[in-house]
């Protein structure tokens, strides 16, 4: 409803993060439940992402206009005439337009200078698509050790080193920074700071303080995909 609509650019982004959670749920690690409800026998089907972060697969809006912009109509029709990685990386394709023209559409009354920067916080992002495909890693946290910035190819780092691919990155550190200094803890709401253990979800993309979420850089260690608090309690749902 309009009185529960977003209005600020935080308030916005928010919700546009939401829905992108649900919708790389949906395309990831709840793929198999998606393809199933997805049949090609039903009537024109759309896969929703809401701002609980969960996604439903269903018709269309009955009302005209709707109260939202629509996403893409009839995914399932295509389902069983393509490879299934193909299929999933167009309704990928599909669900990064249809996040965007909800988040301008409640955008559409911010002026200039806020559109710009809730474009830009939105492009920060990995597209569904690039996670899908794999065609674009997540954005690593770099994370300092004797005075010198380091970038890692993975989303954890031990004890201020990253686990793999490790590359000196000195000439990013003003860039680096200003990232870093954009990234809160999901839980208590902490700024990022390079003295702490921080994890990131590998499903929602959001970042931890480690002992907010009670993960030490061990028990890290042994973790190949990390799931934060608020993803294991979605699933089971």
């Amino acid at each position: 409803m309009a009185s529960s609509s977003p209005r600020t650019v935080e308030e916005i982004f928010k919700d546009y993060t939401a829905r992108r959670s649900a919708l790389v749920g949906a395309l990831t690690y709840d793929v198999d439940d998606f393809y199933s409800q997805c049949d090609p026998d039903k009537e024109n089907l759309c896969l929703y992402g809401h701002p609980n972060e969960a996604w439903e697969v269903a018709l269309p809006a009955e009302e005209v206009p709707p109260e939202l912009p629509e996403p893409a109509l009839g995914i399932n029709f295509a389902r069983d005439g393509m490879n299934r990685k193909d299929w999933l990386s167009l309704v990928a394709v599909h669900s990064d337009c249809w996040l965007l023209s909800v988040a301008f559409y409640f955008g559409a009354r911010l002026n200039c200078n806020e559109r710009k920067r809730l474009f830009s916080m939105t492009n920060d992002l990995p597209t569904v698509f690039e996670v899908v495909t794999g065609r674009k890693p997540v954005k690593d946290k770099p994370t300092v050790e004797s005075g010198s910035k380091l970038r890692n190819s993975t989303k954890r780092s031990i004890d201020g080193q990253p686990r793999s691919n490790l590359k000196l990155a000195d000439e990013s550190y003003d860039e680096d920074e200003e990232e870093q200094g954009d990234t809160f803890c999901e839980s208590c709401g902490g700024g990022y700071n390079s003295d702490e253990f921080w994890i990131g979800c590998d499903n929602c993309e959001r970042w931890y303080h480690g002992k907010c979420v009670k993960i030490t850089p061990a028990k890290a260690e042994m973790i190949k995909f990390y799931k934060c608090p608020s993803c294991q309690k979605k699933v089971r749902q």
